[in-house]
């Protein structure tokens, strides 16, 4: 019984403590508007964002002529070394390389059927089997350089997919035919 009671005044004790200690200040509501700064939104087109002002040196590919392929397709034809720093790079993700060509076209395009989302032109033939276990560049280089022989007038395409997650992740005209 002594001790229930000398743990009641203890509780007693620790509950005395001043109320507005442990009180919330009260809610005044929201500030006025002249606190936050006002904008005006021109409608003229000069307010529109820019990229830094360097719009002028931007040059586009030429639209008339010319057939877009696919990733890297604006750039000029890429150079061996440039080929070789794309496929390192595939490397170095530990995707696995892999060589597929297309004698007729090698964009999209269509042929037969005019529904939404269907082209004609996405699958093509695989050159050899993917190049599982490649380590070095030289080799998927090589192995285009003769694909090329083969095949001159095709488009050959190297692609990288990752074994994990069971997907296609690069994929890059590596060679375009003469007349292209």
């Amino acid at each position: 019984m002594a001790s229930s009671m000398m743990y009641s005044a203890t509780v007693a004790s620790v509950n005395r403590a001043p109320v507005q200690a442990s009180m919330v200040a009260p809610f005044n509501g929201l500030k006025s508007a002249s606190a936050f700064p006002v904008t005006r939104k021109a409608n003229d087109i000069t307010s529109v964002a820019s990229n830094g002002g360097r719009v002028q040196c931007m040059q586009v590919w030429p639209t008339v002529g010319l057939k877009k392929f696919e990733t890297l397709s604006y750039l000029p034809p890429l150079t061996v070394e440039s080929l070789a720093k794309e496929v390192e790079y595939l490397l170095r993700n530990k995707w696995v390389p892999c060589l597929e060509f297309e004698l007729e076209h090698g964009f999209v395009y269509r042929e037969h059927n005019n529904s939404p989302g269907y082209y004609d032109g996405r699958y093509w033939t695989m050159w050899k089997l993917p190049m599982f276990g490649c380590t070095d560049a030289s080799q998927v280089i090589a192995e285009l350089e003769e694909a090329k022989k083969a095949y001159p007038e095709a488009f050959i395409r190297i692609i990288g997919f990752d074994n994990v997650r069971q997907v296609q992740c690069i994929s890059f005209i590596a060679y375009k035919p003469k007349s292209y």
